[in-house]
């Protein structure tokens, strides 16, 4: 019966890789797109390969994932609890597709974690979802704005006295270069994620100890996430690179640079799972902000903070009422 719940929380923490990939991998590469500077085939085999080079060099945010968010019971009701925060987090990935939201995949994990956790009286780590779940999420987006909109006015002064169609032949050549360095970020933070969740299964059944991630287990989150950036990240991609604000290849270089600094940051200096999605979104808002506040659609924006704001909670409604039903099942 435990095996039979390992091998289910497996395939499932990978359908929610693959989610994850169709929601937010797009982040990636969707200013490159947007601006022209890389065909879609081109800029999502870019994203497929620096995803799994990303995956493969940090293992910190997995940890905080796979011990720092909830501690289940090592029996079946503890595999219950890891397979339906998945779920929850699933349904919420999904909804926000269908909808065309860029919502954070991360927050929507750990909010089903959290309400698994919840709803089975299992011991949930509050002081580390505040460290490095809940001062990161608001921390992240405003520095990705600040930083985005400074770097962009930095950018503007640098290249004043350089042509227009010269410049613009610049950064679409420099957006190889950034969208490779934000799709790189997406694989520290996201990829681990999933690695993060499989490790927490495998521990739950005893069949791994610590907090390390195996190889196969890289190397599978990799491959799922990137699998599912090819399948159907364009309703996110609409939004972010051109609802949000109609970007120039100058600016989409300045919002993915300051966006993959700053994952680079949380995910390696502080194992924090941040949002790509809001960290590059609050990013193209910034660059956005430096024509002129009216340039960016804050309807739209408006209903991505909503978004962002509803994850955690609805994810973990969702995961609570799957445990509830599933314990009905359970001996």
């Amino acid at each position: 019966m435990e095996l039979a719940l390992v091998g289910a929380v497996v395939v499932i923490a990978l359908v929610f890789d693959y989610t994850n990939g169709f929601h937010d991998a797009a982040n990636a590469i969707a200013t490159s797109v947007s601006t022209r500077a890389l065909t879609p085939r081109t800029a999502l085999l870019l994203a497929a390969v620096m995803n799994l080079a990303g995956a493969l060099i940090s293992e910190g945010v997995a940890s905080t994932i796979g011990s720092g968010i909830i501690t289940p019971t090592e029996d079946a009701h503890g595999m219950t609890v890891v397979l339906s925060g998945l779920i929850g987090a699933i349904s919420w990935n999904l909804i926000t597709w269908w909808l065309g939201l860029p919502s954070s995949s991360s927050h929507a994990l750990i909010g089903g974690l959290i309400g698994a956790g919840l709803a089975a009286s299992v011991s949930v780590h509050w002081s580390t979802i505040l460290e490095k779940v809940v001062v990161p999420m608001i921390l992240s987006p405003l520095l990705g704005f600040c930083l985005a909109y400074l770097v962009m006015v930095a950018l503007l002064w640098i290249f004043r006295k350089v042509s227009p169609s010269k410049a613009n032949r610049g950064f679409r050549a420099g957006q190889s270069v950034s969208a490779a360095a934000m799709a790189f970020g997406h694989g520290l933070q996201d990829a681990q994620k999933t690695m993060g969740v499989i490790v927490l299964a495998l521990v739950t059944a005893g069949l791994h100890t610590g907090s390390d991630v195996p190889l196969w287990v890289k190397l599978a989150a990799a491959g799922a996430i990137a699998l599912g950036t090819y399948s159907g990240g364009w309703r996110i991609m609409r939004t972010l690179g051109r609802r949000v604000i109609k970007l120039d290849p100058a600016r989409g270089v300045a919002a993915e640079i300051t966006a993959s600094g700053v994952l680079y940051v949380m995910a390696i200096g502080l194992h924090a799972p941040v949002s790509t999605t809001h960290t590059i979104s609050s990013a193209i808002m910034g660059v956005g902000a430096t024509q002129r506040l009216s340039a960016v659609r804050w309807g739209v924006a408006g209903n991505i903070l909503t978004a962002w704001l509803l994850t955690i909670p609805m994810a973990a409604m969702v995961a609570a009422g799957v445990y509830t039903g599933a314990r009905l099942f359970l001996p």
